[in-house]
């Protein structure tokens, strides 16, 4: 099953709380809707081994496949708006992707 990982900070106007309420009721409900989409998971990061972790959000989005989540998920107007309304919220933002092995 195909991976996308987005790692990531908040936004310095933006609180944990509020962040969590706009993923519960909006972000986590419309990922999930998108074409391609089988799971999707948010990790609030607590703590690193050795030290700071660099990143506070794990988004985990378990995919049909990375080429259907681009050509048709990525497309649409509703991810599109997404993007807009969450784009300010976050910062040093870093995507992964891959396939699972097991």
């Amino acid at each position: 099953m195909a991976k996308r990982i987005i790692l990531y900070n908040l936004a310095e106007h933006m609180t944990d709380e509020a962040f969590k309420e706009y993923v519960v009721n909006e972000k986590g409900p419309l990922i999930e809707s998108l074409p391609g989409v089988k799971k999707y998971e948010l990790v609030k990061i607590g703590g690193a081994m050795g030290g700071n972790a660099p990143f506070k959000y794990a988004g985990i989005l378990h995919l049909s496949s990375l080429e259907e989540f681009d050509q048709q998920a990525s497309k649409t107007q509703a991810y599109q708006d997404f993007l807009k309304k969450f784009g300010p919220m976050a910062k040093d933002l870093t995507m992964l992707w891959g396939e699972e092995i097991y």
